[in-house]
């Protein structure tokens, strides 16, 4: 059964870090694309961080230099570590498995199992 699972969201300041975790289970991350994705209040999802099996990743322009993503093979666990957050970083953060041996992607259509998501928000 395949699950994907979300944690490490909270309340931050301006400036602040935030280290997201997404542990999966029914498959491994080893051999996937996998991706992080946002909503903010009122706006589509998007697509923030990609990483496929060889750990080539991909980032939205927004977040370039601010934002890396990661995997633990042995862990079976996905990372994005945040920094210098911004309040336009606010939203619900999600956690998506992509193709099997697929080139990593931001777009949502590509990805079939999400996770149930993590609140950030980034006071000013």
């Amino acid at each position: 059964q395949v699950q994907v699972a979300e944690s490490g969201g909270g309340s931050v300041q301006g400036g602040g870090s935030l280290r997201l975790s997404c542990a999966v289970s029914g498959f491994t991350v080893s051999n996937r694309c996998m991706g992080w994705f946002r909503q903010a209040p009122g706006k589509e999802r998007e697509g923030v961080a990609s990483i496929d099996g060889d750990g080539i990743t991909i980032y939205a322009n927004s977040v370039k230099g601010r934002f890396t993503i990661s995997k633990d093979n042995g862990r079976n666990t996905l990372y994005l570590q945040m920094n210098s957050l911004e309040p336009e970083d606010t939203g619900m953060y999600y956690c998506a498995r992509g193709p099997l041996f697929g080139s990593p992607r931001l777009t949502e259509g590509d990805y079939n199992y999400w996770g149930q998501g993590t609140q950030v928000t980034v006071s000013s």
